[in-house]
């Protein structure tokens, strides 16, 4: 019996669309991450991009469990001696960019920063609002929420 191995030009994406209202960040992360990958498919290669075009909207409505909203804080350093910058979740939820959260859960998911993860990174579209410019696509919802009832978290 021989191993399979999918070939670019073999893969066949989907798209999807996930409703981010009210999911929980770190599980909506790890799902997406997964279908991102191609994991859920029996044709699965580790070094092939084989996953799926998957578009989150509502991105600005997703909640934290416990004190993350206020405790958990993102670092980044410009370059400079005693550059170091920090932001929690609820600032960067309340700002103008409040998508980069749930981009940075999903890209931090994948695979060591690799031309290969770069390249699922680029099958994911976050939007704040419950518009997205995709319906070309005829993309396939997929309730998030109904999958396990941790996946949702009421205020």
């Amino acid at each position: 019996m021989k191993t399979f191995s999918a070939k670019p030009a073999e893969i066949e994406k989907d798209w999807i669309v996930v409703d981010a209202k009210g999911a929980v960040v770190g599980r909506l992360a790890a799902f997406v991450a997964s279908r991102l990958r191609g994991k859920h498919r029996p044709d699965y290669t580790p070094h092939v991009d084989c996953g799926d075009n998957v578009v989150i909207v509502n991105a600005d409505q997703v909640v934290f469990t416990g004190n993350k909203l206020t405790d958990k804080r993102y670092y980044r350093h410009t370059g400079h001696p005693g550059g170091i910058k920090s932001t929690t979740p609820a600032e960067v939820l309340g700002g103008d960019h409040a998508e980069r959260v749930v981009k940075k859960a999903v890209e931090r998911m994948l695979p060591k920063e690799s031309p290969l993860a770069r390249q699922q990174m680029s099958n994911l579209r976050v939007y704040t609002g419950a518009e997205h410019p995709h319906e070309a696509q005829k993309p396939e919802t997929i309730d998030f929420k109904a999958l396990n009832a941790k996946n949702v978290r009421i205020k």
